[in-house]
């Protein structure tokens, strides 16, 4: 059990403690990480010792960071020292440390880093931000701290070991899976409900016999082909146009292509294998099954992908593993849909890379590169405070460029609430500007010799000059165009993408009512479905709910929107700006210095930003609509999911033994879920295999098939319920 006292811990340091175990010491590992947390003494030289009876004491003795990095500063009296039990288990108690971020090459000052978000973290880099613990942020806020490009070089990475034939070889299948086609967006058509599974590119025959046999060779496709998709992100069908803010294409210093398959080194390909193999095993084993051991072993592999240069699936493998911790110590904020999600990040990631594809956005990189953007003209669009749950706190501001790219500007820094409060109104530290994040919300800069990340996030170089620009409101260009298309259209577009989250989009609404704390409000176009507005950040000091309560009560109320659509929620929309609509009566009053635009997570609306009377129209009943995601029974699949991670490969196997063992798969085809019935009925059937000789002794042990199982049904259902949620705003 963890202890706050105990310094976190390099995860390479508790991969080596736990090798030097002996068998014997390894089956008493976990009772003994239970047992030692409680016992943590502070020194007053900031060392922590642990007592393990009278002749054993274990001692850490972090470094200047305050994290143990080096076997030598965990220290143990006892005689089996450092192959101890009590030295592995003082160092399993402590808490994961993040790991540091690797110079870039050539780092310094100039355009290919920023030394001003280099002494500070910006939304994308954050601890633990892959795993939730950033909440309301900006796009590429909650993103794992291996976005970006620039590596270390794989010098110590296991040269010329040959993977094997571990994923590669289904790797078409999960392409398939992966982006669920079956409409036109450019054509504003959407797939139907019962129409999604099918179209997901593995249909009941290709799963049968792909995952029948024993581990993943008899998997459809031949591997790199079919993952160069699934890396990149899916891009619409032609004739969608582009959408402002469409970070696809070609920017100033950015990457033009990011998308195209790169071929991967061998010692990656060696270390994605390496993290196949360990992270099927503990998906095999589940959260009862996964202690110690099996976390080290996922330590040690991804210890093995940093020194690949391959910080993305570092940080997916620490993601799970701290996910597993959490599960297994109950923590209250713990859901085993994240450890699920966790799992499949970690295990997509593995068989892209032992396949021998990649490409920037699957490798990843330690540090967020900057490279050179020129000069560039850019508007503000809103600001957004950002809030984690690791003491974090700033704002992000959002920007456009005059070619319909999107930029941010961020300010975040160690702090917490006070600080995402008080960085609304700090000074710009760009270039020498002297605008504060305020006026850059409502102005724009004229930047010269900029620094661009590959994300669009602006840096503060040396050589960066800004100068201010007058203020651009919301109906002049290029900020018109976002509100110009018909936000199902924009929905379409930006969901098909394989981002940590979607990009802003603008609509005109009416305001219809309260749902709890939601508002509904409907786009001020024909048929158009009520949607819900949900606060960006729940926290009651921040003023998103209480702005979102003083709308509600104005119904009828024209409202102009600009937020981020949720991925997860059907037609579910966290706005980040308000703003009256032009020439609507019945709209928004807000005072000149605002220019048109109110930020909902700093200004607070009053009463005189308000009409006094409301138009005579007949009241509409504050009924939300039928929600495709919640009706459909896509929650059978997700269920035997999270049952196969929290209890592993047997507990799945267990569903098929019941009196009816195949009625759960009678709604899903009822619903025109033929596909996610298939892969389910999969992926009980793989669980359930296990081959004995006549001496009763396992004749295929390795769980490589089950994960691939696992894997299909998991992508699956992800791609179905986007394609539901993106139905669900037409």
């Amino acid at each position: 059990m963890s202890s706050t006292l105990l310094p976190p811990v390099a995860p390479e340091v508790l991969a080596e403690a736990v090798e030097g175990l002996s068998a014997r010491l390894r089956k008493r590992l976990d009772a003994a990480v239970e047992a030692c947390g409680a016992g943590a003494e502070a020194g007053p030289d900031g060392t922590v010792a642990l007592r393990f009876g009278e002749d054993a004491v274990v001692t850490l003795s972090p470094g200047p960071s305050g994290t143990v990095t080096d076997p030598a500063q965990a220290v143990c009296t006892c005689l089996l020292a450092p192959r101890c039990l009590h030295r592995a288990a003082a160092l399993g108690a402590a808490p994961l440390a993040d790991p540091e971020p690797e110079p870039l090459a050539g780092s310094g000052t100039g355009p290919g880093t920023d030394p001003a978000n280099g002494s500070h973290p910006d939304p994308g880099c954050l601890p633990e931000a892959g795993a939730g613990a950033v909440s309301g942020t900006a796009p590429g806020a909650a993103a794992e701290a291996g976005a970006g490009a620039g590596t270390r070089a794989a010098t110590g990475g296991l040269p010329g070991a040959d993977p094997g034939p571990l994923p590669g070889a289904g790797a078409q299948l999960l392409a398939g899976l992966e982006t669920v086609p079956g409409a036109d967006h450019g054509a504003g058509s959407h797939p139907a409900t019962g129409n999604l599974p099918e179209a997901a590119g593995a249909g009941p025959g290709a799963v049968t016999g792909a995952l029948g046999g024993p581990g993943a060779g008899a998997l459809p496709g031949g591997g790199a082909e079919g993952l160069a998709g699934v890396g990149g992100a899916a891009r619409p069908a032609a004739g969608s146009g582009p959408l402002p803010g469409d970070r696809a294409r070609a920017r100033p210093g950015g990457d033009a292509g990011g998308d195209a398959a790169v071929p991967v080194t061998a010692a990656q390909r060696a270390a994605g294998a390496g993290l196949w193999a360990v992270g099927a095993e503990a998906l095999a084993a589940g959260v009862t099954a996964a202690g110690a051991v099996a976390q080290a072993e996922l330590l040690r592999a991804a210890h093995t992908a940093r020194l690949a240069g391959l910080p993305r699936a570092e940080a997916a493998a620490l993601r799970v593993v701290r996910g597993l911790r959490a599960a297994r110590e109950r923590h209250a904020a713990q859901r085993l849909g994240d450890l699920a999600a966790a799992f499949r990040e970690l295990l997509t990631s593995a068989a892209l890379l032992a396949s021998g594809t990649g490409g920037p956005g699957l490798t990843g990189g330690a540090r967020r590169a900057y490279a050179a953007g020129g000069s560039l003209r850019v508007y503000g669009l809103c600001r957004e405070p950002v809030l984690s749950a690791t003491g974090y706190g700033g704002v992000v501001t959002h920007l456009l460029g005059a070619d319909g790219c999107a930029y941010t500007l961020s300010d975040v820094r160690p702090g917490g609430l006070a600080r995402a409060r008080g960085a609304g109104a700090a000074s710009v530290a760009l270039g020498g500007g002297v605008l504060d994040h305020a006026g850059l919300a409502r102005a724009g800069l004229r930047i010269v010799g900029a620094t661009v990340s590959a994300d669009g996030r602006l840096g503060a170089g040396r050589g960066v000059r800004a100068t201010p620009m007058p203020v651009t409101p919301w109906t002049a260009e290029p900020l018109a165009a976002l509100f110009a298309r018909p936000a199902a259209e924009a929905v379409a577009e930006l969901l098909s993408r394989e981002e940590a989250e979607p990009g802003l989009l603008g609509c005109d609404v009416e305001v219809v009512g309260a749902a709890g704390e939601h508002l509904l409000v409907r786009e001020a176009r024909a048929d158009a479905p009520l949607l819900r507005l949900r606060p960006a950040h729940p926290h009651p000091e921040l003023a998103h709910t209480a702005n979102l309560r003083r709308l509600a009560g104005y119904p009828g109320l024209a409202v102009r929107v600009l937020g981020r659509p949720d991925p997860d929620r059907a037609a579910t929309l966290s706005p980040l700006a308000v703003g009256p609509v032009p020439g609507a009566a019945y709209t928004l009053r807000l005072p000149p210095e605002w220019w048109d635009r109110a930020d909902l997570g700093y200004d607070r609306l009053q009463g005189a930003h308000f009409p006094g009377e409301a138009p005579a129209v007949t009241a509409e009943a504050v009924v939300p609509g039928p929600d495709p995601l919640a009706d459909a029974p896509l929650w059978r699949v997700g269920r035997l999911l999270e049952t196969g991670v929290a209890g592993g490969r047997r507990a799945v196997a267990e569903t098929a033994r019941g009196p009816q063992p195949l009625s759960a798969y009678g709604p899903l085809r009822r619903a025109g879920f033929g596909a996610a019935a298939d892969l389910t009925a999969a992926l009980v059937a793989e669980a359930d295999r296990r081959p004995r000789d006549v001496f009763g002794r396992l004749t295929d042990a390795a769980s490589d098939g089950y994960a691939w199982a696992w894997l299909a049904a998991s992508t699956h259902l992800k791609a179905a319920r986007r394609s539901l949620v993106t139905a669900s705003w037409t």
